[in-house]
């Protein structure tokens, strides 16, 4: 998933992307992540995601990641649930990967199920509730870890020998929320609660407590500013708001509801 921003993409995927994405030396990242349920056309073979991802991506062009968070997919899962996927990049096989429908990533527990039903999701003018998500890499072994919840349990990792670009780093991270499928900007679905950004708290998805690894101690700091570029590919579908730094550290509102009826 989020191909366009750094997956090895074929050409007939659309995508458009609200959110921060970030450019600089980047061993890791973590976020809270608001959980919506975004309406998408169940026959649309369409997704909208609530999303991390780190990568290795030029300027121009397409490159490769690794990501984790909330996604609704009816054409992959056969529901509208919200659920924790994650996606990657094979860079030797040149391919894109979902969950476990390929090897490639290496559970080490089953705490957290892929694929499985994200629950409780926040309520509009309600209940808000977020997912942690964390990952980051061994310096040892060079894997990538995916870590959940407010304790990081480590769930599992991807092996270094599926990528060459991103092997001991990445250039690029990516939080926010993003559409993707054949029809995704021609008639695309909800991002986040399906409510523009400046409805705020309670009303518009966010991303908060964004942190960065920079180096290779592992050490979570809150990322630059100066490196850090919020956005939003069609403002007349979806937004970004309040975007900034406080006491939930790096944080970004977006979100709207596309072209959805």
């Amino acid at each position: 998933m989020v191909q366009g921003i750094s997956t090895l993409a074929s050409n007939d995927l659309q995508q458009l992307v609200a959110g921060i994405k970030y450019w600089d030396e980047i061993y890791g990242s973590q976020a809270s992540i608001n959980v919506y349920e975004p309406k998408v056309k169940q026959d649309s073979n369409d997704l909208s995601a609530s999303w991390i991802q780190i990568g290795s991506v030029p300027k121009v062009g397409k490159g490769v990641g690794i990501g984790a968070g909330s996604c609704v997919y009816p054409s992959f899962s056969g529901d509208s649930f919200a659920r924790f996927h994650i996606s990657w990049d094979n860079e030797e096989l040149k391919k894109n990967y979902i969950d476990h429908n390929c090897p490639g990533f290496v559970q080490v527990s089953r705490s957290v199920g892929l694929g499985g039903r994200v629950h409780p999701i926040s309520v509009y003018n309600g209940p808000q509730y977020v997912i942690d998500v964390l990952i980051f890499k061994d310096p040892k072994t060079k894997n990538w870890w995916l870590a959940y919840g407010s304790n990081n349990t480590p769930i599992g990792y991807w092996p270094s020998s599926q990528f060459s670009s991103m092997k001991d780093k990445c250039n690029f991270a990516f939080w926010g929320g993003y559409v993707q499928g054949p029809t995704a900007s021609s008639d695309p679905p909800q991002i986040g609660s399906g409510h523009f950004a400046s409805e705020g708290f309670g009303k518009a998805a966010f991303v908060r407590n964004i942190q960065a690894i920079e180096d290779e101690n592992n050490k979570l700091v809150t990322p630059s500013i100066r490196s850090a570029h919020p956005r939003a590919d069609n403002p007349k579908l979806y937004t970004y708001d309040d975007y900034g730094l406080n006491d939930d550290g790096m944080h970004v509102y977006y979100g709207g509801p596309g072209k959805y009826s």
